[in-house]
């Protein structure tokens, strides 16, 4: 468990869904969790059960509120619903295939350059950074002392990532993510933040 006065977030990428690595769904509602994305989800909850949860936070889509639903159930908690944690708005990309996506001009700067980049018609990496930091920002002074859940999407969970490891934004993209995987960050009363773990999928959340 985190010191007393240690503010610990985990952080939730939601379960697989019928798309999942073939389309990239933005913030379009209707996309829910594929049959393995609910194990994912029963799972999570699982680990999470004795994690001394003060709160748990999900993003509004779909996918997103049922990877958090067993975690509700085991821990007696409601989940919050939290816009800030919702995937990045990929505006007119929104519901392309990746393959199509990665013949384009402007995928090797998503890839090698992401600080530089917005979507066509969509949110930039740094606005989605800026609204992961905020939101961690408040939920410090919120629950200084305690865990909480927050349940998400992959590039909000690699960008505030990238940020608390004091990397540049252009690293993006070597930080892995999976489906149903948590990552852990403590804020100590005073100081930097500290990464416990990254895309851990099973075993115990702090080693």
């Amino acid at each position: 468990m985190p010191s007393p006065k240690t503010f610990r977030v985990l952080l939730v990428r939601h379960g697989l869904t019928p798309t999942t690595g073939r389309v990239l769904p933005g913030q379009a509602p209707g996309l829910h969790l594929a049959d393995p994305g609910r194990r994912q989800a029963e799972a999570v909850a699982r680990r999470l059960a004795d994690a001394g949860l003060a709160a748990i936070y999900t993003s509004p889509l779909e996918r997103a509120r049922e990877t958090a639903e067993p975690a509700e159930r085991e821990t007696g908690l409601t989940a919050i619903i939290e816009p800030a944690l919702l995937e990045c708005d990929f505006g007119e990309w929104t519901g392309r295939e990746l393959g199509a996506l990665a013949k384009l001009r402007e995928w090797r700067t998503v890839q090698q350059a992401p600080s530089t980049f917005r979507f066509p018609g969509g949110e930039s990496f740094v606005e989605l950074q800026t609204r992961m930091i905020a939101l961690m920002e408040r939920l410090r002074t919120e629950h200084r002392g305690h865990t909480v859940a927050c349940f998400s999407h992959a590039d909000p969970i690699k960008a505030l990532l990238t940020h608390t490891l004091g990397t540049h934004l252009d690293h993006f993209q070597r930080i892995d993510v999976g489906t149903g995987s948590v990552s852990v960050i403590d804020w100590p009363g005073r100081g930097a933040p500290v990464v416990r773990s990254v895309n851990s999928t099973d075993g115990p959340l702090v080693r």
